[in-house]
């Protein structure tokens, strides 16, 4: 194997990426290298690659970047059981520490000491990857490489969705980014009566309806979301509310048509400044949760199990690209035109 491989790496702290090569991790006694296959660029990869102001209060360069992604293990440690070389695996990109009372719990995904791989530690946007076996999530069979490379967005849509009782309910989706639009899909395969997703982007509205049987879309700068509660005669309001936007007035638009005693999912981050009226929330028993990552590692397997049992959001993947052409990739994104964007790494070592 070679000592080095080609990385993306925040290599200073400025806008881009610089594509170079880097040494391969090494691994200890209980870890895992994987060798990647395809990765998904993210959100969180955006802030970085803009170098927003975020990005530089929470970076620290040189980084090699990048969080969801499928592999091949490649090597173990000594110390590793129940992942062995040759094994498909993805991996959950948050480290916790263990021994807080949410981590022994068994709450892990509430850990206060968190640490994300590709934004506190080296990521997966790289030929190769070390990660924590206990991290190490094994791929059920029938699965596409591609829809695992974007498990770690789809495991935000899945938590959030199923956060509440879908079965029946009225739901309301705020924002058609591709989390967005597999909630959607979640909600629907979950048995949802209507599902209605909002948004003001028209090409993201209607990717959403290609891939959401039944799906009421909704841009909200043409018409109000009471007109849309008075056509589909739902007279008491929403019943399950999924705030993915991070939008003000998308949430208090949500929260003014939830009906008494409706339950508001928040994933989205909103801004600092973001005020709620609390009078209504009381006078009207709202439930608000907020929701941050997955739960680890419940929703990696209901995810798959959906898949496997028929749930369809491969329509969210709107680009391929070899990794290369990760420029095109990250211009895709910033367009807010684009569903998930694959870059695909198995050309790398063909590249040398």
């Amino acid at each position: 194997m070679q000592n080095t491989m080609f990385a993306l790496v925040k290599a200073e702290s400025a806008p881009g990426l610089t594509l170079k090569r880097v040494p391969i991790p090494s691994i200890g006694p209980t870890d895992v290298l994987i060798r990647i296959k395809k990765t998904s660029i993210c959100g969180t990869d955006v802030h970085i690659y803009r170098w927003d102001e975020w990005a530089e209060a929470n970076i620290k360069p040189p980084l090699t970047i990048g969080h969801e992604y499928v592999g091949i293990v490649e090597a173990v440690g000594e110390m590793v059981k129940g992942v062995r070389v040759g094994e498909r695996v993805s991996g959950e990109g948050h480290l916790v520490c263990g021994i807080c009372r949410n981590c022994r719990a068994g709450k892990r995904h509430l850990c206060k000491d968190t640490h994300g791989v590709g934004v506190n530690r080296s990521g997966a946007f790289a030929e190769y990857l070390a990660l924590p076996r206990e991290n190490v999530v094994p791929i059920m069979d029938g699965i596409d490489d591609d829809l695992v490379a974007i498990f770690d967005p789809l495991g935000n849509a899945v938590h959030t969705a199923l956060k509440f009782d879908m079965l029946a309910e009225d739901v309301l989706i705020t924002g058609a980014g591709p989390i967005g639009i597999m909630a959607a899909a979640v909600a629907r395969f979950a048995g949802a009566r209507h599902v209605v997703l909002t948004d003001i982007n028209e090409t993201r509205l209607k990717l959403a309806e290609k891939i959401v049987p039944g799906l009421v879309a909704v841009n909200v700068a043409k018409k109000e979301l009471t007109d849309v509660v008075r056509d589909l005669k739902m007279t008491e309001g929403f019943d399950v509310g999924l705030e993915m936007s991070g939008a003000a007035d998308a949430l208090h638009s949500m929260m003014s048509t939830m009906r008494s005693g409706g339950k508001l999912a928040l994933l989205g981050f909103q801004k600092a400044e973001t005020t709620i009226d609390f009078n209504a929330l009381i006078l009207r028993s709202l439930t608000i949760q907020g929701i941050y990552g997955r739960e680890m590692f419940e929703t990696w397997y209901k995810m798959m199990s959906m898949i496997q049992s028929g749930l369809d959001v491969s329509g969210v993947i709107t680009h391929r690209l070899d990794f290369r052409d990760y420029e095109k990739g990250f211009a895709a994104m910033m367009s807010n035109e684009s569903g998930k964007v694959i870059l695909d790494w198995t050309s790398a070592r063909e590249a040398l």
